[in-house]
């Protein structure tokens, strides 16, 4: 794997050297971006997310669960990705690997931060009875930055989430009570660092050859959540620079959620 990153690490430079990206793109912008809602029939909501090649499948299931004892005034965010076969050459079947642990956790971690839904309103039977939100994620195919196209993939399904009625503290899937409540649109903007430049929207080839990559998520004027991985360095004014940017592009990401 250090022999392939030192590879691709190389080419991405010379290229960069040159002004070009592999793909002709320029160094802050983003592929194609298509969503596609309601893609799955037994799901409360679902969207399928395409970056480039990259695509990602969220499904938004809902139930009633038992609060967390450490929160029994909150209704229940859990989030689960799992790497399809088809995804990548290097995929498996098996048990969740360490990236798809990962991608869950920074989407889990951008939605809950951003508090787009008000899980205190999830709240069925105070300390007994709360609504429980699944957001499961597939990997369909990797094509570098599955973190901004799985979250994109998120909102889109949770907006799109009809509530079942609840009925003596069970749900009634075959009546719908109305659409899941979402405050707002959490997006995520992914730099990978190569040398001294910056690259939004990595290709899996770029991602591989990165030095550094970072992910900001943004709810409006606000920074909900940030990640950095990899052993490069990142300055201070240069976080502060990404920051700019990610806010600037959000725009562009919140219309293709509309």
């Amino acid at each position: 794997m250090e022999v392939q990153k030192e590879l691709k690490h190389d080419v991405v430079s010379n290229l960069l050297s040159q002004g070009k990206r592999a793909d002709g793109r320029q160094k802050l912008q983003y592929r194609d971006i298509v969503i596609k809602k309601d893609v799955l029939e037994n799901a409360e909501g679902s969207a399928l997310c395409s970056i480039g090649k990259t695509q990602v499948l969220a499904g938004i299931k809902l139930d009633v669960a038992t609060p967390y004892a450490d929160r029994a005034d909150e209704g229940i965010l859990s989030t689960g990705a799992e790497f399809t076969p088809l995804g990548a050459p290097h995929f498996e079947p098996g048990p969740p690997r360490a990236e798809a642990i990962e991608l869950a956790r920074v989407v889990d971690r951008a939605v809950r931060s951003s508090e787009a839904i008000d899980l205190k309103k999830n709240v069925i039977t105070p300390g007994e009875k709360v609504l429980a939100i699944y957001i499961d994620l597939w990997v369909l195919d990797h094509g570098g930055n599955l973190f901004d196209a799985a979250l994109l993939a998120s909102m889109a399904a949770l907006k799109g989430t009809r509530m079942p009625k609840i009925e003596d503290g069970k749900l009634n899937r075959k009546e719908s009570s109305g659409m899941l409540e979402v405050s707002k649109d959490v997006v995520s903007c992914t730099f990978a660092k190569i040398g001294k430049d910056f690259l939004l929207d990595p290709s899996f080839s770029e991602e591989i050859g990165s030095d550094t990559m970072v992910i900001l998520a943004t709810a409006g004027e606000h920074l909900c959540s940030g990640q950095k991985s990899g052993k490069g360095e990142i300055s201070q004014k240069e976080l502060g620079e990404l920051i700019d940017i990610s806010f600037e592009k959000a725009k562009e990401l919140r219309r293709a959620i509309a």
